[in-house]
């Protein structure tokens, strides 16, 4: 009898066990949804995407890169003023030494360096970056201990949304032939890159890219509106955009799986327009990491309106951080085509900028999304250099361009972090 009992309670406790780890039938099993909902217009057709409309990586961001937020600035000219003899100083008067280890020293953590296809093609004497400069500062970068920002401007000169020229080596390509080159071309700096102990934490696949990239030449897109993207352009411009950033994007992944991909819009004072690119890039499946913002008061207005640009982007819930990947106030005079004055506020004075991105950093700290914050062009130094960057001062910088030495405002930035 109890053997049997035995028996009995032994099988309840098996058929127990098996419906315990099965489950109830009734409960579906998690399946993550398809994010992917690329949009087609059906009344025209489409040029060919070669890529896969699956991105290659979730929608939700990659762990970040050893730190929690990365704070710096674009120091692109940095190798120039260096060979022009720039006497770069501290607030003291004293000699800084290796600009990289001292600016690493005041809490600097990230450097974003700007490339253009063939900038010899450009006079502009700021238009020097090709890939054997970018190659040996950024290694200089990476040997401090910096972290790596590569921007691709994809053009021979300033890429910005008033102008987006294709390169002059690629102004007769197809677009099915752009989209192999942009591939290409992404790829080989990469790897050369790579190579050269430079290997970037972060790609920017193009630069204030708000309206498009890549339109043409400027003799003759300077005039139309072919390949720009609007909120009302036809959805094959669209497309052609979108495809160039899947394949830039793809060969990022290929090259530097390990390094993030910023998708970069300058439409901080139109909300609506940056959250309808976004909007667009999410749904034709574009493969990217963090939204990079720029944002210039002098050009984009109070921060207020940063502050509207961001909670809207927030609303979105686009799973991506947010970093403003250039920003900038000046210390001395108001900067060529200012259209906002915040001077009210801030004065054109070495306090007066301090005080700007010290505010800023207040606001941007609110928003736990944001983490990242770039200063452009903070190493204009005219003191003491010998050839063309003596004149022609940008007073946004963070060094005094009379003195030499350094600016409020650049200590101040290490408070970011």
């Amino acid at each position: 009898m109890k053997k049997n009992l035995f028996l009995l309670l032994l099988a309840f406790c098996v058929v127990s066990t098996f419906a315990a780890c099965g489950g109830d039938d009734d409960e579906p099993i998690p399946v993550k949804p398809n994010t992917n909902t690329e949009q087609t217009d059906t009344t025209k057709q489409e040029p060919k995407d070669p890529t896969p409309d699956t991105p290659t990586t979730p929608d939700t961001p990659n762990p970040p890169v050893g730190e929690s937020r990365f704070v710096g600035g674009d120091i692109s000219m940095l190798s120039e003023y260096e060979a022009q003899h720039a006497q770069y100083l501290d607030k003291d008067g004293k000699a800084t030494g290796d600009m990289l280890t001292w600016l690493k020293q005041q809490g600097w953590n990230t450097m974003r360096v700007r490339l253009f296809v063939d900038p010899s093609k450009d006079n502009d004497k700021c238009v020097i970056q090709n890939l054997d400069y970018v190659r040996q500062l950024g290694k200089r970068i990476k040997d401090a201990g910096l972290q790596l920002l590569l921007d691709f401007h994809y053009s021979d000169t300033w890429a910005d949304p008033g102008k987006q020229w294709t390169p002059d080596a690629w102004k007769s390509m197809t677009n099915d032939q752009l989209y192999t080159q942009i591939y290409d071309y992404t790829k080989d700096c990469l790897q050369q890159m790579v190579a050269a102990g430079a290997t970037p934490d972060f790609i920017q696949t193009g630069n204030e890219i708000s309206y498009g990239m890549m339109w043409g030449t400027k003799a003759e897109a300077e005039k139309n509106q072919v390949n720009r993207c609007y909120t009302n352009s036809p959805a094959a411009n669209w497309t052609r955009f979108t495809t160039l950033l899947k394949q830039a994007g793809k060969a990022c992944r290929e090259v530097c799986p390990n390094a993030q991909i910023i998708i970069h819009s300058e439409r901080t004072p139109a909300p609506n327009v940056l959250t309808d690119f976004f909007d667009r890039i999410k749904a034709a499946g574009v493969d990217y990491d963090i939204i990079g913002l720029s944002y210039y008061s002098y050009f984009h207005g109070s921060m207020n309106q940063l502050e509207t640009a961001l909670q809207q982007l927030e609303a979105k819930n686009y799973g991506k951080p947010i970093q403003i990947v250039e920003t900038g106030y000046p210390s001395q005079y108001e900067i060529g085509g200012t259209t906002y004055n915040y001077t009210s506020l801030y004065p054109y004075t070495a306090e007066g900028q301090r005080k700007f991105i010290a505010d800023l950093i207040g606001l941007l700290k609110k928003h736990t999304l944001v983490n990242g914050l770039s200063w452009w062009y903070p190493e204009a130094n005219a003191k003491g250099c010998t050839g063309n960057l003596k004149e022609g001062w940008y007073n946004a910088g963070l060094f005094d361009n009379n003195t030499g030495r350094a600016l409020p405002a650049l200590y101040e930035l290490k408070n970011f972090r």
